[in-house]
């Protein structure tokens, strides 16, 4: 009894107090350090979801101006196959109007006018005697050009220069080329005829081709006519008559003057010479 009782057990008490109070603190501190993670993770999800409704916002606002600017542009789409149609039923309902000198003249003007000052564009205007009689519409090519031609046997004879032609009819693709070659038979006797188109022929080969023999007779495309005469595989010298496959229409119903690329190239080939050629009167135009 007297050993229990001198035992220090107010320092066991103290010592488990003290115990009690540590957990108490660890315990205190874990709660301390879960709520800012706690919270942490709140204000983590929040921003998230927020990031996601701006995104979704965002992807709304995309979605509409899209959904706006397709409209538009199926709208615009329409508006302009509309537009077509009207003009391609318009000249398919219209009866057709056979060309005539000033339709050229006009051509020329509105082309050059702003490339040219007004002393050239004068001197670019032909004269009514530059042309020959324009095609009713009642004409086949060889018709036409018995009309326009009447002494072709005599020219033909007398014909003997080569890289050369008396007659060049000029049109908008190499198929409407091999369609008026064809239409020839009836006019042409025994005179030769070459095609001058790029297509499939290389520019040598057609050089070659005006070089080996004489030929009365050229019909093809501005673009091809133009890069020979560059070349001079094809010279002016011996040309009489340049014939223009003027009241002829594409698949869209374009004219040869109306179709923007064959435009160019037909400008082109008018001022190689031909438009000075006309004003000396060795050239003839005619509208077929």
């Amino acid at each position: 009894m007297g050993d229990d009782l001198g035992d220090e057990w107010w320092k066991r008490e103290d010592g488990s107090e003290d115990e009690e109070e540590t957990e108490q603190e660890k315990q205190l501190a874990e709660k301390t350090r879960t709520k800012p993670e706690k919270r942490k993770r709140v204000t983590e999800k929040a921003a998230k979801a927020k990031k996601k409704k701006d995104d979704t916002q965002k992807e709304c606002v995309v979605s509409e101006k899209k959904a706006c600017e397709d409209h538009q542009s199926t709208k615009t789409k329409k508006k302009r196959k509309r537009k077509k149609k009207i003009i391609t039923d318009v000249l398919a309902s219209s009866e057709p109007k056979p060309g005539c000198p000033a339709d050229l003249q006009d051509l020329v003007s509105r082309y050059f006018s702003d490339k040219r000052s007004v002393i050239e564009l004068e001197e670019l205007k032909l004269q009514n005697s530059c042309f020959l009689s324009s095609n009713d519409l009642t004409h086949s090519l060889s018709s036409y050009l018995k009309q326009v031609c009447p002494k072709w046997a005599k020219i033909q004879k007398q014909h003997t220069e080569k890289s050369s032609v008396v007659v060049l009819i000029v049109c908008s693709s190499a198929l409407r080329t091999i369609e008026l070659i064809k239409q020839l038979t009836a006019f042409k006797g025994e005179a030769r005829v070459v095609k001058l188109f790029a297509k499939h022929i290389k520019i040598e080969e057609q050089v070659k081709l005006l070089q080996k023999g004489v030929t009365h007779i050229g019909v093809g495309t501005p673009g091809r006519i133009s890069a020979l005469i560059e070349k001079e595989g094809l010279t002016l010298e011996a040309l009489k008559y340049l014939i223009l496959d003027w009241n002829w229409r594409n698949q869209k119903l374009r004219q040869m003057g109306e179709i923007p690329e064959i435009k160019l190239d037909f400008m082109k080939l008018l001022e190689s010479g031909i438009l000075t050629a006309c004003r000396e009167d060795k050239v003839k135009i005619g509208l077929f």
